[in-house]
């Protein structure tokens, strides 16, 4: 771009030079207003160039003439490009998450220090600690710091990640390019060098091989830094691969062995050949004598890192009703097994599409790990709608055991699901013409595609054959069904609306006969509309009723509505105005009057204040309270042959009603079995124990199911990532063959750990926690 159509922004003001704050307010302004390139005039300012997020994604072009002052480029962000006309003080690049800076000069102390991505080319030489404390995310490119000619002293101090390319041309220092005790501390990262040098920290680094892979990448990028820095006549020069180097770090493992051979061979050389064996006291005992660690080992460890792999549940699978193991199932996504994945979900729900990819609130996203950061929770619904392609797995004959279901919405229809996986014969009566309950006659399809729904009952009808709809039972029809079937479960819901006790009440029309009627496009309603009852069901109603015309919408309740989620949401897209408290005194032809005497007008109103279930089948001896089944902790009603589930135990949602009918399944197989009852013993892991370090905090949204699966920090079941073992300074852990079904486990050996806890601090699913160790007897 011409240097005229750059953006101008002067580091003084009426002659006097201005605070670096003030600066920076200047240039985020300049973004905020849509420059996306700037000229600088520096006056030592400080931290020119960094934190420009305003920008989006778009790219900022900052050129800085004059002396610039410390941190150019600091904090910098992916979207940034630097280029400073002259040279730069301390700390160029500092924390740099992703900026491209260019110094067409020398720069001093401290380049690149804590940088995890973005790169930094000088056109010079630098001072001291370059490339110290960098690190890198292996989800990105490393961070790249390029000096035409050599470093500073203490180059590469505590280097964690990164990659670094020392040209050595026309260098400071021409015999000795990387500077004095360069590579002290460093855990990660590779240093390209070309030139002679005085050494480097053997403990912590080593001399590689240059790769002809590593060699491409050398040749293909260097073209690419002499391009920024504007001496591309240097190609050629800097082309002769016999003339470079390559310094990477070495393993815990490497670090262990060569402290222990050092400390031997002390012991060996100097100790005993100059005192004889046994020291100074050599000559008194012959007990053992050697060295006592300063730390201590084996029994006499304060603390025993336990991997506890699997012990507590995943907060996600703790939050689900239906008990899916969602962080297993993401697992499976990254080890490529999308099937799997995707097939896993029919073993805890007949409906993984429609509801976890629809219809649920989606309670494992809101208790997902993530949040505790302020992160983006996984998006299970990807997964969930994936699983409308589900293939059912083989089942297995049928045992003799008959179960009678009493209702065909979700939770008859789980609890039937789940008894003939198991190889029981399940016969769902139901009095509706359709199978599925509200999720086929009431929920509308701006919620849930017919088809979805429809597909996932089609699978359905494969598995549970024997249903029985528009069949409405007696209290003798009951007692027949209780002589036939072995166990019965009902689950009939809650169908019968309740309505207020005001005059004008026969105006009134019920959400559950308005939805039912709006699914079949036979529904009207007026221009003017007025819903009693904020709920979730009153805001279905306010959404279908504005697709049949209505273009006023009001929607009141005594109280703070308690809708939320999609449904909430899609109220609120059609304009619905919500208002509470209201008190409703009489349904009249205008419309709603409430108790103050105000009028709400209204065309149609309509009633969505709960519904209270059927129960006059029910024999007597089921104890009921309020007009809801009463079951103990296991669904048993009074009678031990009879469970309930569902909404005629207590209102919830669709996923509670799904997951009380696993949950009947399992007490009844569990009898079925002669075992007794048992639910999940399980606690959910302690939120504090995962460590999302490691995971990406500006991603908002996931493109696809791999994403979704790279973000899961699989709270309480071991990734497999090996961090335990790369971290322990012992190198104490190692991973081992087991025969269970994960295939693996990972030990400790005790004669190695000092029970630091540098395990348990890294490991990102929780999975290994401190013990207080057996006191010594």
């Amino acid at each position: 771009m011409n240097k005229s159509q750059y953006h101008k922004i002067s580091g003084k003001k009426d002659g006097v030079r201005i605070d670096s704050r003030v600066l920076e307010e200047h240039i985020q302004d300049a973004v905020a207003h849509g420059h996306r390139f700037l000229e600088v005039e520096a006056y030592g300012q400080h931290g020119i160039g960094g934190r420009l997020w305003k920008a989006g994604n778009e790219t900022v072009h900052v050129r800085i003439e004059g002396p610039c002052g410390q941190r150019v480029g600091s904090l910098g962000y992916p979207n940034t490009f630097i280029e400073i006309a002259g040279p730069a003080s301390d700390d160029v690049g500092w924390l740099n998450s992703g900026a491209t800076i260019v110094v067409r000069g020398h720069a001093a102390n401290g380049v690149a220090n804590g940088m995890a991505q973005g790169k930094v080319y000088v056109s010079g030489n630098i001072g001291s600690r370059g490339m110290t404390m960098t690190k890198q995310n292996p989800r990105f490119e490393p961070p790249e710091l390029w000096v035409l000619g050599s470093v500073g002293d203490y180059f590469g101090e505590f280097m964690a990640g990164g990659v670094a390319v020392i040209c050595g041309y026309d260098a400071q220092t021409p015999d000795n390019v990387l500077g004095y005790r360069p590579m002290v501390g460093m855990v990660g990262g590779r240093v390209f060098f070309r030139g002679p040098h005085n050494g480097f920290s053997q403990n912590d680094a080593k001399m590689i091989p240059i790769s002809d892979q590593e060699w491409k990448w050398l040749l293909q990028n260097m073209k690419i830094y002499l391009e920024h820095i504007g001496k591309t006549e240097l190609l050629e020069k800097l082309s002769d691969r016999e003339q470079w180097q390559l310094l990477m770090s070495r393993s815990p493992q490497e670090r262990l062995t060569r402290n222990i051979r050092a400390m031997n061979s002390f012991h060996q050389e100097i100790w005993d050949k100059e005192l004889g064996r046994g020291g100074l006291v050599g000559d008194l005992t012959d007990i053992d004598r050697s060295p006592i660690p300063l730390i201590p080992t084996g029994r006499l460890r304060r603390y025993v890192p336990i991997w506890e792999n699997k012990k507590y549940l995943a907060p996600c699978e703790a939050s689900c009703p239906t008990g899916i193991p969602v962080q297993e199932r993401w697992k499976l996504i990254r080890e490529g097994r999308v099937d799997e994945a995707v097939d896993l979900a029919l073993a805890y729900t007949p409906f993984p599409a429609t509801v976890c990819g629809y219809l649920c609130p989606n309670l494992c996203m809101q208790s997902c790990t993530r949040q505790t950061l302020m992160m983006a929770p996984v998006d299970v619904t990807q997964l969930g709608r994936a699983s409308i392609s589900a293939h059912m797995p083989e089942l297995p004959e049928l045992s003799g055991k008959k179960i009678a279901v009493i209702g065909g919405g979700p939770a008859g229809i789980s609890v039937a699901w789940h008894l003939r996986q198991n190889g029981h014969e399940a016969v769902i009566y139901d009095t509706s013409k359709v199978l599925g309950g509200k999720m086929s006659s009431l929920i509308p399809e701006s919620r849930i595609p017919g088809e979805v729904l429809s597909k996932e009952l089609e699978r359905l009808r494969k598995v549970i054959p024997h249903v029985h709809l528009q069949q409405k039972l007696k209290k003798k029809d009951f007692e027949q069904l209780r002589e036939d079937f072995d166990f019965i479960v009902i689950a009939t819901g809650s169908q019968t609306p309740r309505i207020l006790p005001v005059p004008g009440k026969e105006r009134l029309i019920t959400a559950n006969d308005f939805l039912a009627g709006a699914k079949e496009n036979r529904a009207k309603v007026g221009k003017r509309v007025v819903v009693i009852g904020a709920g979730n069901v009153g805001c279905d109603v306010a959404t279908e009723a504005a697709r049949l015309g209505a273009e006023d919408i009001t929607l009141i309740d005594v109280q703070e509505p308690a809708s939320f989620g999609r449904e909430r949401e899609h109220a609120e897209a059609i304009d619905a105005r919500f208002r509470w408290p209201c008190f409703t005194r009489e349904i009249t032809a205008e419309g709603v009057t409430l108790t103050t005497g105000e009028i709400i007008p209204a065309d149609t109103v309509f009633i969505s204040i709960g519904d209270v279930p059927d129960i006059e089948f029910l024999p007597e001896n089921i104890r009921t309270e309020r007009g809801f089944v009463m079951v103990n902790e296991y669904y048993q009603t009074t009678d031990v042959k009879i469970f309930a589930i569902g909404d005629i135990v207590r209102p919830g949602l669709l996923t509670d009603a799904i997951g009380a009918g696993r949950k009947a399944a399992g007490t009844i197989l569990d009898i079925l079995n002669g075992k007794r009852p048992s639910g999940e013993s399980r606690r959910m892991i302690d939120y504090a124990r995962v460590t999302l370090e490691y995971f990406d905090p500006r991603i908002t949204a996931f493109e696809d199911m791999d994403a979704c699966g790279t973000q899961c920090s699989s709270c309480g079941a071991c990734r497999d990532c090996g961090m335990c073992v790369t971290i322990c300074p012992q190198v104490a852990i190692s991973r081992r063959e087991a025969a269970d079904e994960t295939g693996y486990e990972y030990v400790v050996d005790e004669n190695r750990c000092i029970g630091c806890g540098f395990c348990a601090a890294a490991c990102p699913c929780g999975i290994w926690d401190l013990m207080e160790n057996e006191p010594l007897e």
